[in-house]
């Protein structure tokens, strides 16, 4: 997966940012078509300290609100789900990302 955000940051300033509570998140979205449903997850955000990852997650949002009720039965299911990990702020997948950092590094 891609990582959003990290574009040119060095891995120290990115360790460093992640310790004043920079994080990596990424968000669900579920896009229905008649009676096909798909919930895939978005590329990886970083969120630096101070951003909201709630505001990063809204086009993901916003997307399953319009695209993804449509199929039934699972439409409104994952519709529902991806909601309530978006309203949280998205998945943190932090601790993977830095384990990768550090194993490549």
């Amino acid at each position: 997966m891609k990582i959003q955000g990290v574009e040119g940051l060095p891995a120290g300033l990115i360790e460093a940012e992640v310790q004043q509570g920079a994080k990596f998140v990424l968000f669900h979205y579920c896009i229905s078509v008649l009676i096909l449903t798909f919930k895939r997850p978005s590329d990886i955000y970083y969120i630096r300290p101070g951003q909201s990852a709630v505001v990063k997650g809204l086009p993901f949002t916003l997307l399953s609100l319009i695209a993804g009720w449509w199929g039934i039965p699972w439409g409104p299911i994952y519709t529902i789900q991806a909601l309530v990990v978006n309203s949280g702020g998205g998945k943190d997948v932090t601790p993977e990302i830095l384990a990768s950092f550090r194993r490549s590094a």
